[in-house]
């Protein structure tokens, strides 16, 4: 995923709950699914920076070898300055970006 490209708010919005209650019909609902994509979206970009970071761990940890590394510290700031997860995933989920399912309603369907 790109996160340059993300059109999140990077401060607090105020949100009108009948907007969100308005996609499933629960306000609940809606909240539960926002926030296991929210989940989601932080693993992934745990993992994105974990992977960037390995690459300037070094194998001893010495006082007098520890220096400041311009590169990591830029991936850090970058890291910092994007919306946050749940950010994200309220604005996916608001753009109809983000697909989800019920199962009780699978199950009613086929019974």
């Amino acid at each position: 995923m790109n996160y340059k490209e993300v059109e999140a708010a990077r401060t607090t919005i105020t949100r009108n709950v009948i907007d969100i209650d308005s996609k499933t019909g629960n306000i609940y609902e809606s909240i539960a699914i926002i926030a296991k994509r929210s989940n989601q979206i932080a693993l992934e970009m745990k993992e994105e920076l974990n992977g960037k970071l390995a690459e300037f761990a070094t194998t001893t940890d010495n006082l007098d070898e520890v220096f400041e590394n311009r590169e990591q510290i830029e991936i850090s700031k970058f890291y910092e300055s994007l919306p946050k997860s749940n950010a994200i995933a309220m604005s996916e989920f608001m753009n109809d970006a983000t697909y989800y399912r019920n199962p009780k309603d699978d199950a009613e369907v086929e019974a």
